[in-house]
């Protein structure tokens, strides 16, 4: 019995221990899967931090768009608001020029117990241009013209000035030629008549183009109320002055008749050296004169029988001849 128990208790401790070969399998085991722990680990923590910073992300872009929709109303209101004040400040702006217009037509305001005629008796004329026939003056001539005054009234006036300017015709307010006030200081009675004379003369190099003439009468009551009565204002056109030459014409004439004369000098001149080039022309004389004529070549029998056979004589000598014949 007690063999068997010692048994039992080595075998028991035998079973109870691990051999090397074991721990040798199982830490190939760990070996196997620790690169597969590895591989696990290294994909779930990027996909960690991704999932843990999306949502700050996200929460940052709502952030924006917020902030930028409210610079957007910010902005739209701020313009809003801007247009107002303009849209306020050009009505302010024409509500004032409205009230200096009124204050300006107040104070030259024509009474109505006066009435204004105008007649011009020296220098007006008619100027069609762009399908409109308009009344034009010449440049640089003396325009006179002829004012009539009525007093409807039961109170006197006295007539202070007369004065007369050219405007810009697309503004009246701009001055382009301002004549001298014609100081008059007359007084007309209630139900009279007076008339006044004034002239002008527009300036040359206002010539060929339009102008608003502006003619004014300024005139007072006897309780110091000052009126002014526009006589005349329209536009009219000044016309070039074309009687007689003026200096720019004749100084025209002048140089083109200088530029003829010089050309004409010029082609004299040109067939004056064509001619002095031309060479003299030979005249050939040919072999007339035998003294010229070199014969020491010819043989001098050849020369002989050349003589012999046409011997030359002078016509005085064939005449003598003749009349030796005829004496005999």
């Amino acid at each position: 019995m007690s063999n068997k128990r010692h048994l039992q208790s080595v075998g028991s401790g035998v079973e109870g221990k691990t051999t090397p070969r074991h721990n040798l399998q199982q830490s190939e085991n760990m070996m196997k899967l620790l690169p597969k722990l590895v591989l696990l680990v290294l994909l779930a923590f990027p996909a960690t931090i991704i999932f843990n910073s999306r949502g700050p992300l996200v929460a940052a872009q709502d952030a924006t768009e917020d902030e930028e929709a409210a610079e957007d109303i910010i902005s739209e209101d701020e313009d809003d608001e801007a247009e107002v004040e303009d849209d306020e400040t050009t009505d302010l702006t024409e509500e004032k020029e409205e009230e200096e217009e009124d204050a300006t037509s107040g104070e030259a305001k024509a009474s109505p117990n006066a009435d204004t005629t105008i007649l011009f008796v020296k220098g007006e004329g008619r100027s069609s241009g762009g399908g409109t026939d308009t009344q034009g003056f010449p440049a640089n001539n003396i325009v006179k013209f002829l004012v009539g005054f009525t007093n409807k009234g039961s109170e006197d006036f006295v007539v202070e000035s007369l004065d007369a300017s050219f405007r810009y015709p697309q503004d009246y307010q701009f001055y382009i030629q301002n004549f001298t006030a014609l100081q008059l200081n007359t007084m007309v009675q209630s139900q009279r008549q007076a008339t006044f004379e004034y002239s002008f003369i527009p300036a040359e190099p206002m010539g060929g183009r339009p102008f608003g003439l502006v003619i004014n009468l300024n005139y007072k009551d006897t309780n110091g109320n000052v009126f002014q009565d526009a006589v005349f204002n329209q536009t009219v056109t000044i016309t070039e002055k074309e009687d007689g030459l003026d200096g720019e014409t004749v100084f025209l004439y002048v140089f083109l008749s200088g530029l003829g004369l010089l050309v004409i000098v010029g082609l004299h001149q040109l067939l004056e050296s064509r001619k002095r080039r031309r060479p003299a022309t030979k005249v050939e004389m040919g072999t007339s004169n035998h003294n010229d004529v070199d014969m020491s070549w010819i043989p001098q029998e050849t020369l002989n029988q050349i003589n012999k056979a046409s011997p030359r004589r002078s016509p005085r000598k064939r005449a003598q001849k003749r009349s030796a014949g005829s004496d005999e």
